[in-house]
């Protein structure tokens, strides 16, 4: 099938002055503009004109947590809860019309953002859920709270690790109820939660995205019907399974990596983050390494060694220090080449030193990062700041791991944040350190052609003649501006270049584009009602 589109702005370094593009069966064919165009409309057997609409490749989102986000698209989200009082309402409208038996599965409060400055605990879910299981997890997927009923149904939950009488679960206690919630809400139930996020996503223009799933987030069974969910739609999946050693589940399963949420610590949100110096606002804590030094570069010699990526969730400066002694560890047995050609991945690299980066180029290590982390919690008022005072400056340091060679892949860590790509990109764009900023374009890409190399695929994430037809047609309120007498295109920039096609003016809080149509591998997998007309 030949698809044609015209009249619009095609972003490619193929032709930076492209308006119009056509693909045939999956594959891009032919770019250029519409004089060109004209040869290719009588054998298409779909003709769009864009009227000034802007095409891009798909984003990728190399960091989600599909039937979770899903689970909180379908289910009780407290994203957003502007005090505990208003999270605790939430909860009790939700909770009104389920059985007695019932289950609630909910997540995204930050008790940050409420004017109590504390959790919910035990007696409260208890209260506003009539006594039904409650697990509530706190934003960040660290730590959490539950009502007493599902307390007593979690076997040994009072004398885990992390474990407070006042409802809190955190480290080993958090586990413990997330196992114990994967046998009380079945297969089924997942994969509706996981089909729900992957149609979120293709409605967002993400055609791909990276699972980043381990045993602390959900059973092993979820993997296939993530896949199940994505295949029947037609993004494009790629599995990680955050656990050492288990190389047997890379063959069963079609894991890309013993990769992802394999925990070198927590979060900055629920203090369980390691860091070397104490917190700001504990100065009695530093929070929790899982990992020596030693532990990270046993994985990462026996990854490289069976050829496939390690990688691991790291954010205090302390574990960082581990990720980067342990990948030295691993470079003198193995040599720094190997390391390279292996392609690991860390995920959110939110405090790294200078010293830390350079150990990361050198090795070839791709930064898995969450921009909207500091479009959130960043800046000298918010969180971060309250975590770690001074600190937060060094945070996310996009500017710097960009300046020093080391690849980026922008993701959203959903449902930790909320999915759409122009958002994480304009956050990258504008990071509360100015130091710490990526252009427009740099941050694009690593939103897309970064997503795909973090999965070790090179020849994806761009439109040029030959690659694969993966894009997302995106609507936009900027001012049309003449580029030739007979043709009016989306002023999408401010580059100074008038009438060249270039990517959205994001400055300002301005309105991000809308995605009308999303298509992976010539498969459309996403239309806005009405579009196109």
């Amino acid at each position: 099938m030949r698809t044609l589109l015209t009249n619009g702005s095609v972003y490619s370094p193929a032709d930076p002055h492209a308006t119009a593009i056509a693909f045939d069966d999956g594959v891009v064919t032919w770019l250029g503009d519409d004089t060109g165009a004209s040869s290719y409309a009588s054998g298409a057997d779909e003709v769009i004109d864009l009227q000034g609409k802007l095409v891009t490749p798909a984003f990728v989102d190399a960091h989600v947590h599909a039937a979770q986000t899903g689970a909180l698209l379908t289910g009780l989200d407290l994203a957003g809860t502007r005090s505990l009082t208003e999270a605790l309402d939430r909860l009790a409208a939700f909770s009104a019309d389920l059985g007695s038996d019932a289950v609630i599965d909910g997540a995204g409060w930050d008790e940050t953002k409420w004017p109590e400055g504390r959790p919910p605990t035990s007696e409260e879910l208890d209260r506003a859920a009539d006594g039904r299981r409650v697990y509530l997890s706190r934003v960040d997927g660290h730590s959490g709270v539950v009502s007493s009923s599902l307390a007593a149904a979690v076997d040994g939950l009072t004398t885990q690790t992390g474990f407070d009488a006042g409802g809190r679960v955190e480290r080993a206690a958090n586990h413990a109820v997330r196992d114990a919630l994967s046998a009380l809400v079945g297969p089924e139930q997942r994969l509706a939660d996981a089909r729900a996020a992957v149609k979120a996503m293709a409605s967002k223009g993400i055609g791909a995205f990276h699972e980043m799933a381990a045993p602390h987030i959900g059973p092993l069974w979820e993997l296939p019907l993530v896949r199940q969910a994505a295949e029947e739609l037609g993004l494009a999946a790629t599995l990680y399974w955050g656990e050492t050693g288990v190389f047997d589940n890379v063959t069963a399963y079609g894991l890309a990596g013993l990769a992802g949420d394999l925990n070198a610590d927590g979060a900055l949100g629920s203090r369980t983050a390691a860091l070397r110096e104490p917190y700001a606002d504990r100065a009695d804590h530093r929070g929790h390494a899982y990992l020596t030094a030693e532990q990270i570069a046993e994985h990462v010699i026996a990854c490289t060694e069976n050829g496939i990526q390690a990688g691991f969730h790291c954010i205090g400066d302390l574990a960082l220090d581990n990720i980067a002694r342990g990948f030295e560890l691993a470079e003198e047995k193995l040599g720094v080449q190997a390391l390279v050609a292996a392609r690991h991945r860390l995920e959110h690299v939110e405090m790294p030193d200078e010293a830390v980066i350079a150990t990361l180029a050198r090795c070839g290590v791709v930064a898995s990062v969450q921009p909207m982390f500091d479009g959130l919690w960043g800046g000298p008022d918010d969180m971060y700041a309250d975590r770690v005072g001074d600190r937060w400056q060094g945070m996310n340091p996009f500017g710097s791991l960009t300046r020093a060679g080391v690849v980026l892949a922008f993701g959203s860590d959903a449902p930790v944040t909320e999915l759409g790509g122009w958002e994480a990109v304009r956050a990258a764009a504008f990071h509360h350190n100015p130091a710490e900023r990526i252009t427009v374009r740099a941050a694009f890409q690593a939103h897309t052609r970064g997503g795909w190399r973090a999965a070790a695929i090179d020849d994806a994430g761009v439109l040029a003649l030959g690659t694969a037809a993966t894009y997302a047609v995106w609507e936009s309120d900027a001012e049309l501006v003449v580029q030739t007498p007979d043709q009016r295109v989306a002023a999408w920039s401010t580059d100074p270049r008038a009438g060249v096609p270039v990517l959205p003016d994001l400055s300002d809080q301005a309105p991000v584009p809308t995605c009308l149509r999303t298509v992976v591998g010539g498969r459309i997998v996403y239309d806005s009602e009405g579009w196109p007309s």
